[in-house]
């Protein structure tokens, strides 16, 4: 492919809910443009950006991917996304580089959960949008219902520059309302033919709405407009891209991606109306503490920001690079700003979903990729040596499932950190935590399918085979009533000899106030220089757990009086004098078992809040209280027991039709009731098992 000056360069991200005909509709564009001699098939697992086993086997993108093609002298970074939830980290990395946006909306299903999703967060990133109205050919579809949902959710910025001729079946062509003039598909390609006499005046009336919609954004074409004169076609579509490029104006085009019917059209107006790397604001990077704007300038310092990395086992570690400044040619000596550590871009390739073919070089705007970078992970940014400076990193959102990893042999287990930190670096959404308190290791994910394809590629790609266990619970213990006792070691079995005797009191503490040791030793009972070992080795046996094995938390214990001998008194004597008093003091002080509490934040629409407000109760939770939000939704917030949401990630998607998202974080703890002490125990018992 030839190297495109930043104004010839179109980076498109095309997002949609699962199942609108993304990975479709970029067959049809590669297609369109000569790229592929076939569209192929999610179904068949014949597409070029669903390469993958574990996309083949599902039949859904998993991951995004990369196909670039030329169209009308220019250069179209294609960006395929996954439309499932669960994968809403891959659409975050490809909204971060994307300079539009392309909504893929099934004119069968309408406006779904993942489309609302996604325009909020490119809105939330700046990024420009269209739509393109898919399956119109289908049963069902209706481009009047999907085109009112878009305006009803997403406002009046949505304007039709296409309207569809027949419907379902007949569904053959589209009306340009920028030129007045129709184009069928008849024989597969774009014919033009006069208006069909029925859509004739229905398209005067909207050519007249969309230009009127373009003009009050530019005050002399306005003023003209006024005085009888009619915009020309090029000045209409120069206004519009100018509104698409802020973001204000939303085009809505149509077709079908299977005909394909108005893909061509599709890419025309990509290239006509989508705004070019230099069209959007500057790069914005930190110096230090310092933001700092960065012109999008070939001729600028060399930078380049990593958007996404990909694990192959065969070629090693590739790195997808948006140019954000400069000119990024073959053998480019370049510094990793996090690590500090000097990367040499031996090779710049351009990658048509898994393939990759070289190039000369890669102007700011370019998106390329670069393989066998020692020390660069996601979100790196890599300047000149002299220039510290770092790209803004990707907003992701935050894990919100987790399973339990169990290597199946010892081999699996001296591979599972190594292998489990590279699929972390090609997935960054991804988060592993050793549990120190319940010895297990966490893989935590957005869903129950993004986690099974992380243990899928684990196996694929580094052999590691793994098994599934439940999370376990941080339970606690504490005690609800003072109590006291008398620790006592002594041994004599000849020789040296060991001595120690502590008395010791104990009372319950406020929740959260962990452990006090108090000393009211008094006329040398025990020696100054023991009375450490006391309390380390109360701290260790609270460690080790109470009745149930959870460690000892929330009270305060006192000695104040004690024995020793002279000769064989020693640290280790007082430390299990210490162990052996809490050990007899802790079935008399009332032991209780401690749940964790989480604060948890559910965001629905307010026709779901009822049945969240009661699911939250059955939960054995509490409402906090909720907040309405701008965009029409509300946050209901609350406390519900750690325990009750460890799968409610599955539980809420299905509870909201896949509209709810939620976040938690520990909040605090609280006595588990006595009647489901027996019972909860006994589970999580079955669970270390």
């Amino acid at each position: 492919m030839n190297v495109f000056p930043p104004e010839k360069i179109r980076n498109v991200a095309i997002v949609g809910h699962s199942g609108a005909g993304k990975t479709t509709l970029a067959e049809a564009l590669l297609y369109r443009a000569g790229s592929i001699g076939r569209i192929g098939t999610v179904e068949a697992g014949s597409t070029v950006t669903d390469y993958d086993p574990e996309e083949h086997a599902r039949t859904m993108s998993v991951s995004l991917a990369l196909a670039p093609f030329e169209w009308r002298d220019h250069k179209v970074n294609l960006i395929d996304t996954p439309g499932y939830a669960d994968f809403a980290g891959e659409l975050h990395a490809a909204l971060r580089v994307a300079d539009l946006a392309v909504f893929v909306v099934s004119a069968v299903d309408g406006v779904e959960v993942q489309t609302a999703y996604a325009w909020r967060i490119a809105e939330e990133f700046g990024v420009p949008r269209m739509v393109f109205i898919n399956k119109l050919d289908k049963e069902r579809a209706s481009f009047d219902r999907t085109l009112k949902e878009l305006r009803d959710r997403f406002g009046a910025g949505v304007a039709p520059i296409e309207l569809p001729i027949g419907q379902e079946a007949s569904f053959h062509g589209v009306a340009d309302l920028f030129r007045d003039k129709a184009y069928v598909y008849d024989s597969g390609k774009a014919e033009e033919v006069e208006m069909p006499e029925e859509m004739v005046d229905r398209e005067h009336e909207v050519h007249d709405n969309l230009v009127e919609g373009i003009v009050v954004a530019d005050d002399d074409m306005l003023e003209r407009y006024l005085e009888g004169e009619v915009p020309s076609v090029e000045e209409l579509e120069r206004t519009m891209a100018i509104g698409v490029a802020d973001a204000k104006v939303f085009p809505v085009v149509c077709g079908s991606a299977t005909g394909p019917i108005a893909v061509d059209r599709l890419a025309d107006f990509i290239v006509e109306l989508g705004p070019s790397p230099l069209d959007r604001p500057p790069a914005v990077v930190t110096a230090g503490t310092e933001e700092v704007e960065i012109p999008r300038d070939p001729a600028g310092d060399p930078l380049a920001f990593v958007f996404k990395t990909i694990a192959d086992p065969y070629v090693g570690q590739i790195s997808l690079l948006k140019v954000v400044s400069g000119t990024i040619k073959p053998d480019t000596n370049l510094t990793n700003t996090r690590s500090g550590q000097d990367e040499r871009l031996a090779k710049i390739a351009t990658m048509f979903g898994k393939e990759t073919t070289l190039v000369e070089g890669a102007p700011a705007g370019d998106i390329v990729a670069a393989a066998k970078l020692s020390d660069t992970l996601t979100g790196d940014t890599l300047a000149p040596k002299n220039k510290p400076v770092k790209a803004q990193p990707i907003d992701r959102p935050d894990p919100v499932l987790a399973t339990a990893l169990v290597a199946r042999t010892q081999a699996d287990d001296d591979k599972l950190s190594t292998s489990l930190a590279r699929i972390l670096e090609e997935d960054a959404s991804l988060r592993v935590e050793h549990n120190d308190e319940t010895k297990q290791t966490l893989l935590w994910g957005m869903g129950e399918t993004h986690v099974s394809i992380a243990i899928e590629r684990l196996e694929r790609k580094f052999g590691v085979h793994v098994d599934q266990e439940p999370v376990r619970v941080a339970y606690r213990e504490t005690i609800s009533r003072p109590t006291e006792a008398e620790g006592k070691h002594k041994k004599q079995s000849g020789g040296h000899g060991q001595f120690g005797v502590c008395h010791l009191r104990f009372r319950p503490l406020p929740r959260g106030q962990g452990f006090a040791f108090v000393d009211e030793i008094k006329g040398g009972s025990i020696p100054r220089q023991f009375i450490p070992a006391v309390e380390k080795g109360l701290v260790e046996t609270m460690d080790m757990g109470g009745r149930y094995g959870y460690p000892v938390v929330d009270l305060e214990v006192t000695v104040d009086d004690g024995k020793y001998h002279s000769v064989d008194s020693s640290e280790m004597a007082f430390k299990l004098a210490a162990r052996a008093g809490f050990r007899e003091a802790f079935p008399n002080a009332g032991p209780i078992v401690l749940e964790p509490v989480s604060k948890v934040a559910i965001t629905v629409p307010p026709e779901y809040q009822g049945d969240v407000m009661g699911d939250i109760a059955s939960r054995r939770g509490s409402v906090q209280g909720s907040v309405a939000n701008a965009d029409g939704t509300q946050t209901v917030e609350a406390e519900i027991p750690t325990s009750e949401i460890v799968r409610y990630a599955i539980d809420l998607r299905s509870l909201t039709q896949g509209w709810g998202n939620f976040s938690a974080e520990l909040d605090h703890y609280q006595e588990l009731p006595s009647h489901l002490v027996e019972r909860t125990m006994a589970e999580a018992a079955v669970d270390d098992d």
